[in-house]
């Protein structure tokens, strides 16, 4: 059973942060984006019942069209059902791929709304959601591991690490996540915001856009060569989503070279805290953010520190 409404922290006009979850929890697995390999989408599921989890599927979770999984309506509905369903806590999506960005239009906000606030989990192009759910219901989510991907549900087992900082993400609260390099020292206390960068170029000019004043931004990509990154990181520049941000934290980049070359001279002029080498986005270990919510860097310990309790006044 979920809290009471009145024991979730809200601020007024803020982002609401979602309740953890318990043991027995009922979560929602569904595929907004890519479809997934139905053996590690079977493994996934195992993993996350053994965590004292409920688990169900969406009615079209083996769905394909293309390299969808499923058509945009029948995505969008499985995602909508599961958010409004009474019983469900946390709708966590299966794996990323492509898709998300296509159902956004699709979606009821007023019923998800009316539904209140619940865990949504998800990364690489999941970051789609994260930003349309942060605009339209004002609620905080985790960017985090999937259950159809490696991290989770390769036969050897969930990658230790990267599951156990899971774990603690939903039902506690997960350590700092350190990196391995600064780039411009500092401290900063904001908002968390960001996520994949390729998502975040992609959704320039539409209502779900990134706005980064004030905030920390996180970026992480994969198999982008540095001319990519260079190209999206301008973009964004130019466009001014990244005007006014407070700090940038970097994953990983698997399979993009070495970007940080590029991302040092695209993001370095702004003058604030850049930590990088985090083990957040695609790779191996994969941690969890919380995006939403308040988050600090310190680039003395080259850490991204986040909090689980406090709602936060903006997107």
């Amino acid at each position: 059973m979920n809290e009471p409404a009145a024991s979730i922290p809200v601020r007024p006009a803020g982002m609401v942060v979602p309740p953890r979850l318990r043991p027995g929890d009922t979560v929602a697995v569904v595929t907004p984006c890519g479809p997934p390999d139905p053996v590690r989408l079977a493994r996934g599921v195992r993993v996350l019942e053994e965590l004292g989890l409920k688990v169900v599927t969406g009615a079209h979770v083996l769905d394909r069209d293309r390299y969808l999984a499923g058509s945009d309506a029948v995505r969008a509905a499985d995602l909508q059902t599961a958010w409004c369903d009474p019983a469900v806590s946390a709708v966590v999506c299966a794996r990323g791929g492509y898709g998300a960005t296509r159902i956004l239009g699709l979606l009821d906000w007023d019923a998800l709304r009316a539904a209140g606030p619940k865990t949504l989990v998800g990364s690489s192009d999941v970051t789609a959601l994260h930003r349309a759910f942060a605009v339209e219901l004002g609620v905080a989510s985790w960017f985090g591991p999937m259950p159809a991907c490696a991290t989770i549900s390769d036969s050897a087992g969930p990658e230790p690490t990267g599951f156990a900082h899971f774990a603690d993400a939903l039902f506690g609260t997960p350590a700092p996540i350190t990196g391995d390099r600064v780039i411009v020292s500092g401290r900063a206390v904001a908002p968390v915001t960001g996520g994949n960068l390729s998502l975040l170029a992609a959704l320039c000019g539409t209502p779900y856009e990134l706005r980064a004043r004030g905030q920390i931004v996180l970026l992480e990509d994969v198999a982008e060569q540095p001319y990519r990154i260079d190209r999206m990181l301008t973009q964004l520049l130019q466009s001014g989503s990244l005007d006014g941000a407070a700090g940038f934290v970097l994953g990983s980049w698997e399979g993009c070279g070495d970007p940080y070359p590029t991302l040092e001279e695209r993001l370095a002029p702004l003058g604030v805290p850049v930590i990088a080498g985090l083990p957040v986005g695609h790779g191996s270990p994969q941690l969890s953010v919380l995006l939403g919510a308040l988050g600090a860097i310190d680039a003395q310990s080259c850490s991204l520190t986040g909090s689980t309790t406090e709602p936060v006044g903006a997107i």
